[in-house]
């Protein structure tokens, strides 16, 4: 069975957003590499807390955008 166009988009959504975070994630390991660099360990180490929240997240819409593919969870008119 075929998604509605709602459906659609809110799979598209979700993997966008989750896109979004990995994008940020990455940038943001970025900054804590050069924050260890020049000495601030203890900055770099908060980035990378912040890191790897930002990629659980990811992992958690990508796991909904999976169960909107698999029609267990269902975008109804109304939420629109």
């Amino acid at each position: 069975m075929n998604l509605t166009t709602s459906n659609q988009d809110l799979r598209r959504d979700l993997q966008g957003l989750a896109s979004d975070l990995k994008w940020s994630a990455v940038e943001l390991m970025r900054i804590a590499v050069r924050l260890s660099e020049a000495g601030n360990e203890a900055d770099a180490q908060a980035v990378i807390r912040i890191c790897q929240v930002m990629q659980d997240g990811e992992d958690r819409l990508e796991g909904y955008s999976e169960e909107v593919k698999g029609q267990r969870i269902i975008r109804s008119s109304a939420d629109i």
